[in-house]
């Protein structure tokens, strides 16, 4: 495995050399530097060129220009990086325009890389094992028209519906009896086609998610929750309860009662927390006090899946940790959501879900406040970034479940009598995996790049904005330090998948 790495490495140092030179070349050849300088009507324009020119070394040719380059970049290896500065940022280090504009990236694309491949890959399975239903149709249909809509279309209708409207709303949540009565139907008819099973079986299934949904729908409307909502303890438990059932279903299955037990036990322990942890919330709003929260829930509940656990100790530990880290994002959901009144009114009148930006400027308050803020901002580009991957990544694990249940193990393993559950979370879906693991992979590196199109419209200042200003005042050493973090993390997540590969599949050996 270490000398696979360090070939890898070797490989890896090679090509990035060798695509900087062109990158550099190309981008000093194709670009002028003093563009905005020979446009001014300033009276010492002459010697404001002048200074840039020693300043970038134009003098110098493009190819030697890049050993000067490299020479800085190379102190990477040492960690005192040298990439220059940017002259069209006002003379600011490379460096810290890049972490910058990298911190903004992560930031955004985070969230849309969990919410794509979470949905998309269960999107994909339940169309798989429901395969050629009106239910796959109906799927397959949606995800080829929204995988072939342009991004910035997808933004707009964003910016219309889901904020300016939806801020409309909630400066006035009325919910109307049409609203309960739609919400009801299309939740009935979506779980109806999801769960399948006989007419009757699905008339029940109808029945039940409709009426549940729009009867909450309805106590959300008559309770003023949209004026001021919150999770409360009740959520807490209710949300841990269905996070148990759920996660406990898909890991072990319910018939494994001491998991389903851990679990119970788990959100039992944070529902006794919850009083206590508002006092530790208010008096230390710190980041690492979250961090620590969660080990130690996650450490609680690793501990009871080995005490109970029995011969399954593993398998229940680790149903008992998720479990515990859901219920842990309800707790931080529900005391963020304590502060939304006082939120909006610190906030401009133009509505809770912002357009434009990472951030409100100048806006007060502690750790609370900013979290919350940031989503605001963050749910909109988040949202346009992840639709269009769900469609994605639906159709790569449709297709990659579909091709492994058809072989032979797979048949072989119902023969034995495991259940179906078994069959396909540990033996077809792991095998299923490897091709889906390498197209990952190369998205979150690429979307850690820039998502330019995104960025441009939601006014969010990250890689694709850094990459761009550089190209278009010409600022080399701009564009190069934009090359170096996402040509890193190309090779970074290729050599992932590579490992993934192996974990995946233990029949295949890197070597």
């Amino acid at each position: 495995m270490l000398t696979f790495i360090l070939r890898r490495l070797g490989a890896t140092i090679l090509v990035l050399l060798v695509a900087s030179f062109i990158v550099y070349t190309l981008t000093a050849i194709g670009t002028d530097p003093l563009a905005d300088l020979k446009a001014s009507n300033s009276a010492n324009r002459q010697q404001m060129i002048d200074a840039r020119i020693e300043q970038l070394h134009l003098d110098v040719p493009p190819v030697l220009r890049y050993f000067t380059w490299l020479a800085g970049a190379a102190k990477c290896f040492v960690f005192q990086c040298d990439l220059g500065v940017a002259f069209s940022r006002s003379n600011q280090p490379v460096t810290e325009a890049v972490a910058t504009a990298a911190g903004s990236t992560i930031q955004l694309v985070t969230a849309s890389i969990i919410i794509a491949i979470l949905v998309g890959l269960t999107i994909g399975i339940l169309t798989a094992l429901r395969q050629y239903s009106g239910f796959d149709y109906s799927v397959t249909f949606l995800t080829f028209v929204v995988y072939s809509l342009p991004i910035f279309w997808v933004a707009v209708l964003l910016k219309e519906f889901g904020a300016i409207r939806f801020n409309a709303f909630l400066n006035d949540p009325v919910i109307t009896v049409w609203a309960v009565v739609v919400t009801g139907l299309v939740t009935g008819f979506i779980f109806a086609a999801v769960l399948g099973g006989p007419w009757k079986t699905r008339l029940i299934t109808f029945a039940s998610a409709a009426v549940a949904s729009g009867g909450l729908l309805a106590f959300l409307g008559v309770t003023d929750w949209f004026s001021q909502p919150t999770v409360g303890l009740v959520g807490i438990i209710v949300t841990g309860i269905g996070a148990a059932f759920g996660v406990t279903a898909i890991s072990t299955g319910l018939g494994n009662r001491r998991a389903l037990y851990a679990s119970l036990i788990v959100v039992a322990v944070w529902a006794i927390a919850w009083y206590p942890l508002q006092f530790l919330f208010l008096y230390v709003p710190t980041g690492w006090m979250l961090v620590g929260v969660a080990i130690v829930g996650v450490g609680i509940a690793i501990g009871v899946g080995i005490l109970i656990g029995g011969d399954d100790k593993k398998q229940v530990a680790r149903t008992a940790a998720i479990v515990s880290f859901i219920t842990f994002l309800v707790v931080v959901v529900d005391r963020v959501l304590l502060i939304y009144p006082d939120y909006l009114n610190r906030i401009p009148q133009s509505g809770v879900i912002a357009t434009i930006g990472s951030e409100t400027p100048g806006l007060q308050g502690d750790m609370w406040f900013h979290m919350l803020d940031s989503f605001a901002h963050l749910i909109l580009p988040t949202i346009a970034l992840a639709v269009v991957s769900i469609a994605a990544y639906t159709r790569y694990a449709r297709s990659s479940l579909l091709e492994v249940m058809n072989q032979d193990y797979v048949r072989t393993a119902r023969a034995k009598g495991l259940t179906e559950r078994t069959v396909i979370v540990r033996h077809a879906m792991r095998n299923a995996l490897i091709p889906i693991a390498t197209i990952i992979a190369f998205d979150i590196g690429a979307l850690i790049g820039g998502a330019v199109i995104t960025e441009t419209i939601f006014a969010w200042k990250g890689m694709g904005a850094l990459f761009t200003d550089g190209l278009r005042a010409g600022d080399v050493n701009l564009v190069m330090g934009f090359f170096v973090v996402t040509g890193v993390l190309a090779v970074i997540f290729n050599l992932i998948a590579d490992l993934l590969y192996s974990a995946l599949d233990p029949r295949i050996r890197v070597n």
